[in-house]
């Protein structure tokens, strides 16, 4: 709401609108898709370095296992619908010169606040022992601690998964003195009018002097 005024102030028009998109199917298929990546990606880790999986942390691993057993079928599925999301934003982009949403849907986490619970990581270990991805998979765990994570930051997978620009500007502060900020997301090409707006807003609004206690 504060970025909103600021942006009226400046002359902006600034309206109450959202891409017609189902956000929890994307973010699931954000999900589906970044699993499948990990699991290459450790398996080429182990391959350069001849590394086990005592290289790795056990929420990587667990993610990587959850990739190999998502089937092939459901991971281009996942790809397709991502160009739905595309042309969902390019669409509801052609009215608006940007789309405004927070950065952080609450305050800045903790040190630690967003690991794995100790129970979790007990049936994680069991479950990678035995060669049980498929079972993994079954019990939704993985989801759920996915969805922990989205919980703070909701709003950014929109344009890692349609690849439009964005940009996050530091215009809130907590009562505890950290940036919540506000993100702007622009259609393909857009950087140079988001960098403009940008250097509008810190002129308005500086934020150099925002340093931690």
């Amino acid at each position: 709401e504060k970025t909103v005024a600021l942006l009226r102030d400046l002359g902006h028009e600034v309206v109450e609108a959202e891409p017609q998109m189902d956000a929890k199917q994307m973010c699931m298929d954000w999900l589906s898709v970044w699993f499948g990546q990990c699991a290459a990606e450790v398996d080429e880790v182990k391959a350069l370095t001849g590394c086990g999986d005592d290289g790795f942390e056990l929420d990587t691993l667990a993610i990587a296992a959850f990739g190999r057993a998502t089937p092939a079928h459901e991971y281009v599925k996942c790809q397709t619908r991502w160009q739905q999301y595309m042309i969902a934003l390019d669409t509801f982009l052609e009215q608006y010169d940007f789309w405004l949403t927070p950065t952080l849907a609450m305050p800045p986490a903790r040190i630690g606040e967003m690991a794995t619970p100790g129970w979790q990581q007990s049936a994680l270990k069991m479950l990678l022992k035995v060669g049980g991805e498929k079972l993994l998979m079954k019990t939704g765990m993985i989801e759920q601690m996915a969805l922990e994570n989205f919980k703070y930051m909701p709003y950014t997978q929109f344009a890692n998964v349609t690849g439009v620009p964005a940009m996050s500007v530091p215009l809130h502060w907590c009562e505890s003195g950290l940036p919540l900020g506000s993100q702007f997301v622009g259609g393909h090409g857009d950087e140079g009018k988001l960098l403009a707006l940008a250097a509008q807003l810190e002129e308005a609004a500086p934020w150099f002097d925002k340093v931690p206690m």
